[in-house]
């Protein structure tokens, strides 16, 4: 009961995340762009604070009787790499972010052909998981011809989820604030 009544006496921290959620989406979809190279920096800022932070952690590990400690020495100067990289040629991160989810989707469409094929023996006649597959393939060779899509459709995806969050945040602020006056009315 303690639980609840916090909640409900805090009902506007929803109200507040539910309304910031919506408006970071209705950003994503009216500025996509800049949305995407926002999400672009934010990675090469985490690549170059990861990479000091594995470096400083193969520094601690090494041992002269180790050897093992190298991997993690080359990892942080490659995080760091990237991230000052990112910095100075974001178009490169975003180039092969679009790249990256292209991949995916070709790879994940030749898997599920291959697995449509193996499917049939058991489901005769199943060709939609074949379908499927096929349009993840197509998906990713037009990514791979148009890399930026891939990015700017992560950031409508991503939008359209926090709008969709926000409402249901805002919903249950909503909720949360009646319940809140009806016990007040109820103890009064």
């Amino acid at each position: 009961m303690l639980a609840l009544r916090t909640v409900t006496n805090h009902w506007w921290v929803f109200l507040l995340r539910g309304l910031v959620a919506v408006l970071f989406g209705i950003f994503a979809f009216v500025f996509p762009v800049s949305t995407a190279a926002a999400f672009v920096i934010i990675f090469g800022a985490y690549a170059l604070v990861d990479g000091v932070l594995t470096i400083v952690t193969a520094l601690r590990a090494a041992h002269p009787d180790s050897g093992r400690w190298w991997w993690l020495l080359v990892e942080g100067i490659v995080g760091i790499a990237v991230g000052v990289l990112t910095f100075f040629e974001p178009g490169i991160t975003a180039l092969a972010l679009g790249f990256l989810v292209a991949g995916w989707a070709i790879a994940t469409g030749i898997f599920e052909v291959a697995a449509a094929f193996r499917m049939r023996k058991d489901v005769p006649g199943e060709i939609l998981f074949f379908v499927t597959g096929l349009l993840s393939i197509a998906l990713g060779v037009i990514l791979a011809i148009h890399p930026f899509t891939g990015l700017l459709a992560a950031v409508y995806l991503i939008g359209a989820y926090a709008i969709l969050a926000g409402v249901v945040l805002t919903a249950l602020a909503l909720r949360l604030r009646a319940r809140r006056s009806h016990d007040t009315a109820a103890v009064g």
